[in-house]
This record gives C-alpha cells, sequence and structure tokens, in this order.
C-alpha cells in the first residue's frame, strides 16, 4: 500500500502511529476473518461453500446458467468464462480461482459437444439406419478420382455457361438423395447446428474419416445439411446470371443494335414523305380556299415536283416507314424476346434438370410458372418438326404481349402451331421474374427461401415432405 495513502487514511480514522498498519499481516487469519466480515456486510457468498448459496438455490441457477449457456451459444471457452465470472459478479458471488473456473467451463462445453453429437447422430439413425454409412461414403474417394466426394460437393460454379448450370443442377440432385430433412434436428439450437457445419466445411475429408463416433456422423449431417443451401444457391444465382447476362441482356443490345441500323433508311423514308405531305396540305388549302375541283393529276405533280422524287419513289418511302415503324406500342419489347429465341441452345443443357428439381416450391402466384417449368423436360425432348406444338398444349396465361408474336405467330411454323423454343424462353424468363419477387422459391436455401419474418437467424430445419427448411431472418 503506498504510504501517502496510509497517512492519508490515519488522519481520518485518528491513528496517531500509521507504522502500526505493518502488524496487520503479524497474525494471519486477520484478513481472513476481515474478508468474512466484508462478505457478510456486502451480502457476497464464498464460491466454494455452495451450501450458503441461499439453500443452494443460486448455485443450482449458475449450474443451469452454465449449461444453458454451452448448449445454446456456439462460443469459444473464453467466452464462456467471461460469462461465469459475469454472471457471479451480478449474483454477489466471490470469484474461485482462475483454474477452478477453468475446469468447470471445459467440463460443461464438453458435455454439452457430447449432448449435441449424440443428439443428431441419434436422429439421423432414426430417419434412416443407413444414413450413417451413405453419409460417410462421402468421405471416400471413387476409383479414378484424385479427391472424395465430400470435395466434389463442395466445388461451386466457376463459369456462367448453361453446362455449369447444369453440373450444378446436378451436384443440387446429388445432396438431395440424402433427404436430410428426414433428420429432425428442430431441438437442437441453430448456432450449434451452424457452428458444427462450419468446422466440417473447413476440415479435409480425411480428418472427418478419424472422428469418433457420434462425432462424425453428426457433423456430417450438419456439413451435407448446410451444403445443401449452398449448392442451391449457387444454382439459382447462376441461372439468374444466366439470364441476365447470356440471355436478356444480349437480346435487347441486338434489338437496340437492329434498330439503330435501320434508323438511316428510316430518316431517309420518313424526309421524303415530310416534304410531300407539306406540298400535299399546301395545295389542299388552296384548291379549299379557290373553291376548285380536286384534280388528282395536277396534285401529284406538284406533290412530285416539290418533293423532287417520283410517285413511285414517295409510294415506296411510305412502305418503308410502314414497315420500320409497326402500329403495336410494345414493338421494341416484341423484337427483344424474337432475339431472345435465338439463345435457346443455350438454356437447352439445363431444361431437364431444371424441371425436374424438386428443390423448387411456388407460392399461390408462381404455381402455374412452376407448373410450366416441370413441363419443360417433356417440351425439350419434342421433335415440333415431326409434332408441331399446339396452343392447347401451352399455358397461354404465362405468354405475355411482348412475347404472342413469337410464341403464337412465327411465319415459318405451320398455321396455329406454337414456337417451342419462344415458349421454352418464355417460361425461363417467367422463372426468372418470379423467382426475383419469391413467387418461387427454394426451400432449402439461403438466399432464395421465402422470407420468414417469425425467423431470427439463419438455419437449417426440416418439413413434413423430408426436404430442409431453412429459417432465415424477415
Amino acid at each position: 500500500m503506498p504510504w501517502p495513502v496510509v497517512d492519508y487514511l490515519a488522519v481520518q480514522l485518528g491513528i496517531v502511529d500509521p507504522s502500526q498498519v505493518k502488524r496487520y499481516g503479524v497474525r494471519p487469519k486477520t484478513a481472513y476473518e476481515h474478508a468474512w466480515m466484508i462478505r457478510d456486510a456486502y451480502g457476497f457468498h464464498g464460491f466454494e461453500d455452495r451450501e450458503t448459496w441461499e439453500g443452494r438455490v443460486l448455485a443450482k441457477k449458475f449450474l443451469t446458467f452454465l449449461h444453458g449457456r454451452a448448449w445454446t451459444h456456439a462460443e469459444g471457452p473464453t467466452a464462456l468464462f467471461d460469462q461465469s465470472a459475469a454472471w457471479l459478479r451480478r449474483h454477489r458471488v466471490l470469484l474461485p480461482g482462475v483454474r477452478v473456473l477453468e475446469r468447470l467451463v471445459a467440463g460443461v462445453r464438453d458435455q454439452a459437444d457430447d449432448r449435441l453429437f449424440a443428439t443428431v447422430a441419434r436422429q439421423a439413425s432414426r430417419a434412416d439406419s443407413g444414413l450413417p454409412r451413405a453419409l460417410f461414403g462421402l468421405l471416400e474417394v471413387p476409383e479414378g478420382s484424385r479427391f472424395s466426394e465430400l470435395e466434389r460437393l463442395r466445388q461451386a460454379p466457376k463459369r456462367q455457361s448453361g453446362a455449369e448450370l447444369v453440373r450444378a443442377l446436378k451436384r443440387v440432385d446429388d445432396i438431395a438423395r440424402f433427404e436430410l430433412g428426414r433428420v429432425d434436428v428442430s431441438k437442437v439450437p441453430v448456432r450449434r447446428m451452424k457452428t458444427l457445419a462450419r468446422y466440417g466445411a473447413g476440415s479435409k475429408a480425411p480428418l472427418l474419416a478419424r472422428l469418433n463416433e457420434p462425432r462424425r456422423t453428426a457433423t456430417l449431417v450438419a456439413v451435407t445439411r448446410s451444403l445443401e443451401a449452398e449448392a442451391i444457391d449457387d444454382a439459382l444465382d447462376l441461372f439468374a446470371l444466366l439470364m441476365a447476362t447470356r440471355l436478356i441482356s444480349p437480346a435487347r443490345r441486338k434489338a437496340s443494335g437492329d434498330r439503330l441500323a435501320m434508323l438511316p433508311k428510316l430518316e431517309k423514308a420518313s424526309k421524303l414523305l415530310s416534304k410531300a405531305s407539306r406540298v400535299l396540305v399546301e395545295q389542299l388549302d388552296l384548291v379549299a380556299e379557290a373553291d376548285a375541283d380536286l384534280d388528282p393529276a395536277a396534285l401529284w405533280a406538284a406533290v412530285t415536283d416539290q418533293a423532287g422524287a417520283t410517285k413511285e419513289q414517295v409510294l415506296a418511302a411510305l412502305e418503308s416507314v410502314e414497315e420500320l415503324v409497326p402500329d403495336d406500342d410494345g414493338a421494341a419489347e416484341a423484337a427483344m424476346r424474337a432475339a431472345l429465341v435465338d439463345k435457346y441452345n443455350t438454356v437447352r443443357p439445363f431444361l431437364k434438370l431444371l424441371g425436374e428439381s424438386q428443390a423448387l416450391g411456388a407460392a399461390a402466384g408462381g404455381r402455374k410458372v412452376l407448373a410450366a417449368v416441370r413441363r419443360l423436360p417433356e417440351l425439350a425432348r419434342r421433335q415440333v418438326t415431326r409434332k408441331p406444338l399446339l396452343p392447347k398444349e401451352v399455358d397461354g396465361s404465362l405468354v405475355t404481349a411482348a412475347w404472342k408474336r413469337a410464341v403464337f405467330a412465327n411465319p415459318n411454323l405451320p398455321q396455329g402451331a406454337v414456337d417451342r423454343d419462344a415458349y421454352v424462353v418464355c417460361v425461363l424468363e417467367a422463372l426468372h421474374r418470379a423467382l426475383g419477387v419469391r413467387d418461387v422459391f427454394a426451400t432449402s436455401s439461403l438466399r432464395w427461401a421465402p422470407a420468414c419474418p417469425s425467423a431470427g437467424w439463419a438455419g437449417v430445419g426440416g418439413d413434413q415432405r423430408g426436404r430442409a427448411v431453412v429459417d432465415r431472418p424477415g
């Protein structure tokens, strides 16, 4: 103790000889007795003497807090140690030695981990007794391959192409075959499952294979469920990217380029018609003022003389303007859709897997779209040259005004036939829009799942149909 402090306190307490403080430690028990007096005066409890914790009620509360915190929060030992010390301070319990609390926290964390592994593995075996063995097969390296199946499923799409989307959708199907939604982990805190999945995702297959049971099964369940959500997200992200960058944007640029290319011709024809129209209006006004009979030959002679063109050239300009400026107000959008049809070969490779995927679901506003998507594999296989597609075989309500000309009025097809390629791309555009507003969604997804206002965390659960369900923030 600094002597200025000792002197100051001695003056306040009326002690003549402050050096008496040196005798305080002569009797060792004095310090303990004073500590007990302070403890009793301020209502503190000794950690070691748990019998005095209000009839052990406080001790039970502390252990309940510690076990509950370890079970619900996926935090490290330091964080749990700090939370424990803070709880003891709030409840006026004297802190024990650091090692004592360390051992207690470590033991509780081990119990929580064992409970987690046992619960998840038990639920996996209840869902399917062969599921643990099937998941363990992901850690094996197939013949002719350099890495395990788990490593293959971890690989996200790397390119923007239809073939890459095929691989992404196949990845979704390969994970979905485990039907992990059957594993009921609703009693496991979402944070614990996320942390376990994160550990599994960052560990190599040989390390996971060396884990003891039930930890290995629990880790594989968590990481595979997480991979299912990631695979669906990657596939739908790639689909949206292909629609935006490989289909819609190029088609819009092509339609705009075509309109710009016809602009010089339109300007030339419009200029000639403008001159002819002005002369025509002036001559008609003169005839009306003179109250004379209209002489068509004289009128045409005046028009051709003032416009500097023959009658045939004026009529040709009129036909050009009518051709280049259609009566339909949505001609630009229709031209863009017509250019989209040329991209059918880009989407054809993934139509089968997209239509057969069970990852997609629909709200009321997207059921027609999803039903049309389910028919895409059948339409892709159809030989329309031998058996043309008829209007009764398609959902006309999905064909917007901009698509009607391309879908129902292709001059190269027989009368009344539907352009299969145009209809398929029309359905994919409708799917792209429906995904954007979540009329069509992916139940097992993180980014493409329907909004769940009651969920506060993003986590994986299960539904009654055996699919993984992801709760995401509303």
